[in-house]
């Protein structure tokens, strides 16, 4: 078995405006960084699924699924929340983003792919039950985690969100159900000013000051992540793999370089070895400058390729 990159052409034609950082060139330069690398073609390459919107409606309200469909728009620019919109692809774009995470849980599942990166966008992790949210329209990661715990009756998921921002969407739609474990670094005080008083058995938000560097994020994971894997022993892992607490990052502040990133995965891998079978699904959530995101997602998936 190798690892699965999940991808759709769709992913490069939602476009919020024409100087976004959360913009088509991200997936680009990931692509052509895995192939300079030699990674590429040692992936198992898959085109993702439509989500449907009963998948959807696991963890999104369909007032709500609903909302979206209608806003869609066949020409110019719709805007959900102060930092979101949706042109003509956008829907398209976010619900194979949510198919990516759905495909992934089946492979991943089913024996087919020791582990799986989904590479789309937009991103996922800040959309909320019945909210956009921070570039997220519908939030992938949940719908994989639901889609684990309702087609292949998992009990125990956990769910490691290294993103510089807090997982917000992930925690409001998992905060209450003790299946699903929430273990969540970011930078505090920082967008979206949350997490960083909500914390709960299965809720493991670690808020990190400005600058944090590598040695820091090694301790959150260390002392803070890894006594409540081992007593949840999660069945299964998904990674909300953000990129933006790189040190080149235009967006945030932290000092992250990409040997943190292989040292993350690292840790990920031996939790996922001692509980889950190995069964790892990572999607790529943020990362905004496009040289340390192409080498940081490299080094992330040249880590899983070698579980």
């Amino acid at each position: 078995m190798t690892t699965a990159f999940i991808t759709h052409p769709d992913t490069l034609l939602h476009i919020m405006d024409g100087n976004h950082p959360e913009s088509p060139a991200r997936i680009t330069a990931i692509k052509n960084g895995l192939i300079k690398q030699d990674v590429y073609n040692h992936l198992a390459i898959y085109e993702s699924p439509v989500a449907t919107d009963a998948q959807l409606a696991k963890v999104h309200s369909t007032d709500y699924i609903a909302r979206i469909r209608a806003l869609s728009p066949k020409a110019g620019l719709v805007r959900l929340d102060p930092d979101t919109a949706m042109g003509p692809m956008s829907l398209s774009a976010t619900l194979h983003a949510s198919g990516a995470a759905i495909l992934a849980t089946d492979l991943v599942m089913q024996g087919k792919a020791a582990n799986a990166f989904c590479c789309t966008r937009p991103p996922g992790h800040h959309a909320g039950r019945a909210n956009s949210a921070g570039f997220c329209i519908f939030n992938h990661i949940a719908v994989g985690v639901a889609h684990a715990l309702t087609q292949y009756k998992v009990k125990r998921v956990a769910i490691i969100d290294f993103d510089v921002h807090h997982g917000d969407g992930t925690e409001d739609i998992f905060k209450y159900n003790p299946q699903v474990m929430l273990c969540s670094t970011f930078q505090h005080p920082f967008y979206p000013h949350r997490g960083f008083d909500s914390r709960t058995k299965t809720m493991i938000n670690v808020p990190l000051a400005a600058n944090a560097d590598g040695k820091t994020y090694q301790q959150a994971f260390s002392h803070e992540f890894l006594p409540a894997l081992n007593q949840f022993k999660p069945e299964i892992i998904y990674v909300s793999a953000g990129f933006d607490a790189h040190v080149d990052d235009p967006l945030a502040g932290m000092n992250l370089i990409d040997q943190d990133y292989i040292w993350m995965t690292e840790f990920i891998k031996l939790v996922a070895k001692q509980h889950a079978q190995g069964r790892i699904i990572s999607l790529l959530e943020g990362g905004y400058h496009l040289p340390a995101l192409a080498k940081a997602v490299s080094a992330h998936i040249t880590s899983l390729m070698l579980a």
